[in-house]
C-alpha cells in the first residue's frame, strides 16, 4: 500500500526527526511503501534564517542592522548544526518532492497515496498553531480516502472551549484514530468522540536492537546526558551535584546549557541516541529523551517543563510506572544516583505489550 505521513517536518530536533522516521521504517518494514510529505507552513519554516528579527523593538532600520550584525557570527555557525540534520533527513527520511505550504495547496495539488497517516509528534498541540492546523487533521485527503491519526498529540490535558468544533469537526473525518497520550483520548471522548486508541510513539515501534546497530557510535563513557529545554535550575544543580559525587563529566545537545563539559548542539540525531545510550545518567525535559532512556533501560530524571505540555512525559510515565521519577518543585529533593531505580522487568514487559497493541491498531486501520 502506498502510504503519505504528514508530521512536523524538518524541524530540526532531535525527537521529530527519529520519531519521523521511526514511523516510515516500521511502515516499510511490513510491506508498505511509505514516504512523509514534504509540508513547511510558515509557522515550522522559521529555523536557521539570517534576516529575521526576533523582537519587534529591533525592526527599526539602524536597530535591525545593529542587531543582525550582532547575531551574524553565531547564526553563520548554527549552519552546522542544519547541514548535519539536512544530512540525516537526505539519507534517512523518504520525502516527497514537491514542497507544500499550507492547507489549500495541499488541496489543490493532492499527493497520491491509497492511505494518509498523520502524527506523530506535537500535531494537535493547540498550544503553537500546529493544533490549528487543518493539515495535520488530514483535511485535504478527500472523504473517500484512508485517513489514520497514529500517535497524534495534543502535548496538553486540555484544549480551548472555541478549539473545540474545529477539533471535532477535522477528527471526526478521520477513519481510524488513536493519540500518543490518555489525556488525548480523554479530550476526544469528552467531544464525543469514542472510538480512540492510545498508543506508543512511533520510536517504540523500533526495537532498541535496531536503533543500537542502525545509528549507535563510540561516544565515551562516565557522563551524565543533559537535555533540557529551560534551563531547568533544579536540573542543573542535581546534575552537578552527581557529576562531583561520581567524577562524571556533563553532556549535552543544548546550546543554551553552559555548565556542560562538552555540548554536541552541532550533531545529528544519531548522535542524540549515543549520547543517551552510554550515558550514566539521563536528565531531562524532553518527550524523546524519556523515550529513549526508557527503550536503552537507563537511569533517568524527569522535570516539569515552564510551557503546559507536561502531560507528554507524564502519562508515558505512568503507563510504564516510573512516575516516582519525575521531578517537581513540590518534591525538591535531594537526590544521589544510587537512588535512582528503575525496574526494567516491569517497565520492558509492559512497553512490549503496548508495542504489539500499537502495531496491531496499525495492521486493521491499514
Amino acid at each position: 500500500m502506498k502510504i503519505k505521513t504528514i508530521t512536523c517536518h524538518e524541524v530540526y530536533n532531535h525527537g521529530a526527526s527519529l520519531q519521523e522516521y521511526a514511523l516510515l521504517t516500521h511502515l516499510n518494514s511490513v510491506g508498505h511503501d511509505a514516504e512523509t510529505i514534504h509540508y513547511k507552513p510558515f509557522f515550522l519554516s522559521n529555523h536557521f534564517k539570517f534576516w529575521s528579527v526576533a523582537n519587534p523593538k529591533y525592526d527599526k532600520l539602524f536597530l535591525k542592522q545593529l542587531y543582525l550584525l550582532l547575531k551574524f557570527p553565531g547564526r553563520l555557525l548554527d549552519l552546522r548544526r542544519k547541514k548535519n540534520f539536512d544530512l540525516f533527513s537526505k539519507k534517512h527520511i523518504a520525502t516527497g518532492k514537491t514542497l507544500y505550504k499550507n492547507n489549500d495547496e495541499l488541496k489543490k495539488n493532492l499527493p497520491i497515496a491509497d492511505a494518509y497517516i498523520c502524527g506523530s509528534d506535537q500535531i494537535w498541540n493547540s498550544f503553537f498553531l500546529n493544533g490549528k492546523d487543518p493539515a495535520f487533521y488530514l483535511d485535504f485527503v478527500p472523504i473517500d480516502k484512508l485517513k489514520i491519526s497514529y500517535a497524534a498529540s495534543f502535548a496538553t490535558d486540555a484544549i480551548d472551549n472555541n478549539l473545540k468544533p474545529f477539533v471535532k469537526e477535522k477528527i471526526s473525518r478521520i477513519n481510524a484514530i488513536s493519540v500518543r497520550e490518555t489525556s488525548g483520548v480523554k479530550i476526544l471522548n469528552e467531544l464525543g468522540i469514542n472510538n480512540v486508541l492510545q498508543v506508543l510513539d512511533p520510536v517504540f515501534l523500533l526495537s532498541k536492537e535496531y536503533w543500537r546497530d542502525t545509528f549507535i557510535k563510540d561516544i565515551g563513557s562516565n557522563y551524565i546526558f543533559v537535555y533540557d529545554s529551560d534551563n531547568n535550575q533544579q536540573l542543573k544543580k542535581i546534575a552537578q551535584k552527581i557529576a562531583k559525587q561520581e567524577n562524571y563529566k556533563i553532556y549535552t545537545v543544548d546550546k543554551h546549557i553552559k555548565y556542560a563539559d562538552k555540548n554536541f548542539y552541532f550533531e545529528a540525531p544519531d548522535c542524540f541516541l549515543s549520547l543517551i545510550l552510554h550515558s550514566k545518567l539521563v536528565l531531562t525535559n524532553s518527550f524523546h529523551a524519556l523515550s529513549f532512556s526508557l527503550i536503552f533501560n537507563k537511569k533517568f530524571l524527569v522535570f516539569n517543563r515552564l510551557e503546559k505540555i507536561n502531560t507528554r512525559m507524564r502519562d508515558l510515565m505512568i503507563l510504564t510506572k516510573t512516575d516516582y521519577l519525575l521531578i517537581s518543585e513540590e518534591n525538591n529533593i535531594e537526590i544521589n544516583l544510587d537512588q535512582i531505580v528503575v525496574d526494567y522487568n516491569v517497565v520492558n514487559n509492559i512497553i512490549e505489550n503496548k508495542v504489539n497493541e500499537s502495531k496491531l491498531f496499525l495492521e486493521k486501520a491499514l
